[in-house]
């Protein structure tokens, strides 16, 4: 019975993946046809025989993309590894067709392929994805009372993209939640033989040796095996700040985590200040007329908290009123400010008021892209509430970042705890192109018709879920022998 309850999921699955691969070829084969026939430099015989050399070479590459991206897929969306496979596949079909002349083609035809190809590809993926694969079907080891957080992100969701098939728990239907328990953790084979689960889950809890044991048994299956935490960074972009294990930083400095090299980071940041502050330069005039409209300095300095908790003075145009503070109180922002000036007020919805920091860029404190710095008069307090609030301090502050297009202004604790499992998947996954996408998505925001902070869209982690089971009792130095 579950060899016969496994093979529709099986049928289903391979049947989904010939579609996208086929759709992925024809989105490769047609730029490459066309530029093949546009450049009319062979005749018909030697004109195919390119066409098919070159898409293949094309989809090697786009197909490297998407294995580079697979942990970021789910999160960041399939145009990202279409982005790397034909930046891949045009400095290959380069190189090859300065060696083989047959394969050349003209400089302009070869940057308009990788952008048609680009195009192509991320549209189709994006279709697919949305409308054709199926969902991924997960299945959960552990506690009920563990997954409720999991079980409710997955249950506000569209269930597009991921759909739970039960939860194995070693009191079996004892754990009740109305049927979502499917079996013990000795029951597993079974279970999985009869559900045919894409992706297993473990969550804290779970009986991990008898665990291992039961999902070698059932390897055949042809599952992919997860901490819970790292389907939380797959799925939704972020990290169960409540349930994290210490054992998670590991994985930041493994020997296999891929290295985002400081050179390479401090490049970007380089050409990416310079080349912005070249194309605002026009704006500053602007600007500073705008911010002198009201009484005050141009400039504000604040002091904040930079990488590994140095401090730092950060620059910021103006955009509140000058008694926006009392002297040495410092108070949390947030959307709508009643502080902000008209004119700041413009300036903020354009990000305008951020461009001094590229200063801060160029002198190494700040990156372009990285989590917000927070002032040192709020450190204690969020050391207080927030765990793991220090580790955020692993990487420079940046501009703009992940938690910042995900989550915008914060005005309490609680908004900072989530903006820190949003933090904290960015430090994991940092990278050149991984910094791309946030730009890109920063800018979107910023011409984008709508709030400031836009309301909590359905999915989105709930604040109360991300709490930690008991608030912490200490100040700051407590919370740092905690979690040192």
């Amino acid at each position: 019975m579950g060899r016969e309850s496994s093979e529709p999921a099986q049928r289903g699955r391979a049947r989904a993946a010939a579609i996208d691969h086929a759709g992925r070829a024809l989105a490769i084969l047609a730029p490459v046809a066309a530029a093949e026939a546009l450049t009319g430099r062979r005749g018909p015989a030697a004109e195919a025989l390119a066409t098919v050399v070159l898409a293949a070479v094309w989809y090697v590459s786009i197909e490297a993309g998407f294995v580079a991206s697979r942990t970021t897929l789910a999160t960041l969306g399939p145009r990202l590894p279409a982005l790397r496979g034909s930046l891949l596949g045009l400095v290959v079909t380069t190189a090859l067709g300065a060696w083989v002349d047959p394969l050349a083609l003209p400089v302009p035809a070869g940057f308009a392929l990788a952008g048609a190809i680009f195009l192509g590809v991320g549209s189709w993926d994006t279709f697919f994805l949305g409308s054709v694969a199926p969902p991924l079907r997960l299945l959960i080891v552990g506690p009920v009372e563990v997954c409720t957080g999991v079980v409710r992100e997955l249950g506000t969701r569209d269930g597009r993209r991921f759909r739970l098939v039960g939860i194995v728990d070693d009191r079996g239907a004892a754990a009740g939640r109305d049927g979502l328990v499917v079996g013990t953790t000795a029951e597993l084979p079974a279970v999985i033989a009869r559900l045919q689960p894409d992706l297993v889950a473990l969550a804290p809890g779970c009986d991990r040796p008898a665990t291992f044991t039961k999902l070698a048994d059932a390897a055949s299956a042809g599952f992919r095996v997860l901490e819970l935490a790292q389907f939380y960074e797959y799925a939704f972009g972020c990290v169960p700040v409540r349930d994290l294990p210490r054992s998670w930083f590991m994985s930041v400095l493994h020997l296999y985590q891929r290295p985002y090299a400081r050179l390479t980071k401090r490049a970007s940041d380089l050409v990416g200040a310079l080349a912005v502050l070249v194309l605002a330069a026009p704006l500053f005039p602007i600007l500073v007329l705008l911010v002198r409209c009201t009484r005050g300095p141009l400039l504000i300095r604040q002091v904040r908290v930079g990488e590994h908790g140095r401090l730092f003075t950060m620059y910021k145009f103006r955009t509140m009123r000058a008694d926006a503070e009392a002297p040495g109180e410092a108070v949390w922002a947030q959307a709508n400010d009643p502080r902000v000036t008209a004119a700041g007020r413009v300036m903020r919805r354009l990000r305008l008021d951020e461009l001094p920091q590229l200063w801060n860029v160029i002198k190494g404190e700040m990156s372009i892209v990285g989590p917000r710095p927070e002032r040192p008069e709020f450190i204690d307090e969020l050391f207080e509430k927030v765990p793991h609030w220090g580790r955020r301090h692993l990487v420079k502050p940046g501009i703009t970042g992940w938690a910042q297009v995900k989550r915008g202004y914060t005005a309490d604790a609680e908004g900072s705890l989530e903006k820190l499992s949003y933090d904290l998947w960015y430090i994991r996954h940092r990278s050149l192109t991984v910094d791309l996408v946030i730009c890109a998505r920063t800018l979107a925001a910023v011409f984008r018709v709508a709030p400031v902070v836009p309301p909590r869209p359905a999915g989105e982690l709930d604040p109360l879920h991300l709490l930690p089971h008991h608030q912490a009792a200490g100040g700051r130095s407590e919370r740092l022998a905690a979690e040192g």
